[in-house]
């Protein structure tokens, strides 16, 4: 079966760098997976995203790049080429040998219910740079249909559960710095939807009580006891009782942190763990029926604290990594976009009716060509 080669990238909003991945498919099975990379974000590269992202709360037209926004953009596109030629060397693959190239940028606002979703990266001039296709603005059609915009990567994760020999529903939670889960039966389209605050809150907490990034392996955590009457108080929300599909904003849950200001380092991480943890529990009643296997990708995936958490919270349901799966916890979202690229390229589908409560199946994403001006009808505000 031929395929298209592809490179994806991803910057999720934990802030923590750019994974980029190489992937063949023909955008419905995936082919052969490939070399992978990553480039962390220095601090002042990080600083300066933090800026957009507070910035970017007085937006209202998405294509606006006001203040440190601009800069931010151009960062953000400057870094990704960087990660895409660092990639391409360090496995000895031409340009050419790639098809296409998958730039989700970096989110710094998203609000569907004001048919708001801003992700900074320029992907003409990425392109131009290149000189490959990029498939860039991923959110922006099915938001603009009146969708959530999120979660994107679930049409991926179905295609990879279908290779799998684990009992039926299987859901696959990414831990970015939102949680998303995808819901996989044999029959029909995947539901999807965010569960809740994923590492963001756990991040922050801890840079801001140590100046570390985030907390290693859990360790923190591990030594705290969690505040259960908080994680209630926290479940109360009315987004816990929102059926799927819906989505959420990294700083979404933030004011609710706030209220840890006097715990210890180690009891406030273990807590927003838990928190975490049990949001993902809490949308089981949500689905059709209870998962009897859930695989684990994204950051959280390499905390040990909450891989025990949810195990627990879970429970009877089996609870692994991606990597245990045979997959990349690390490497599966920007994967993702490199599938989503090529589905964009053949007009197929990226975000659905039980993902995303878009009205019916929808294309997206803008197609940039080295020396062609991307059409941008589908960049709406």
């Amino acid at each position: 079966m031929h395929g298209l080669r592809a490179i994806g990238l991803m910057s999720g909003t934990s802030l923590d760098g750019i994974d980029a991945a190489v992937l063949e498919t023909d955008g419905t099975a995936v082919l052969r997976f490939g070399p992978t990379g990553y480039r962390p974000y220095g601090e002042a590269e990080r600083a300066c995203l933090r800026q957009a992202l507070a910035e970017a709360v007085q937006l209202s037209d998405r294509t606006a790049r006001p203040g440190v926004l601009g800069e931010a953009e151009r960062l953000v596109t400057r870094l990704h080429g960087d990660a895409v030629e660092a990639l391409l060397a360090a496995h000895g693959i031409a340009r050419s040998a790639i098809d296409v190239i998958g730039f989700h940028g970096q989110t710094l606002l998203h609000r569907p219910p004001q048919r708001l979703t801003v992700q900074i990266g320029d992907g003409a001039a990425l392109a131009e740079r290149l000189g490959v296709p990029v498939v860039f603005d991923f959110r922006a059609a099915d938001v603009a249909a009146g969708g959530q915009g999120a979660p994107l990567v679930p049409v991926y994760h179905a295609a990879l559960v279908r290779g799998l020999d684990l009992p039926r529903p299987v859901a696959v939670l990414n831990i970015g710095g939102v949680a998303n889960v995808t819901w996989c039966d044999d029959d029909g389209d995947p539901m999807a939807c965010d569960t809740g605050p994923g590492n963001a809150l756990i991040d922050d907490f801890v840079r801001e009580r140590t100046g570390q990034a985030f907390d290693r392996d859990g360790a923190l955590a591990a030594d705290g006891t969690a505040d259960r009457a908080f994680v209630e108080r926290a479940l109360n929300d009315p987004f816990f009782a929102v059926p799927p599909p819906k989505s959420l904003d990294r700083n979404a849950f933030a004011p609710i942190a706030e209220q840890l200001a006097d715990a210890s380092v180690a009891d406030g991480t273990a807590t927003l763990a838990a928190l975490t943890a049990a949001a993902v529990a809490r949308v089981v009643r949500h689905l059709p029926r209870p998962p009897r296997a859930w695989i684990v990708a994204g950051g959280g995936a390499r905390n040990g604290t909450l891989m025990r958490m949810l195990a627990q919270d879970l429970a009877p349901a089996s609870v692994e990594t991606a990597d245990a799966a045979g997959w990349s916890a690390d490497a599966l979202e920007a994967q993702a976009f490199a599938y989503l690229a090529v589905r964009t390229l053949k007009g197929l589908p990226i975000t659905f009716p039980t993902t995303t409560g878009v009205a019916r199946p929808l294309a997206g994403g803008v197609v940039a060509r080295p020396g062609v001006v991307p059409r941008t009808e589908s960049r709406l505000s």
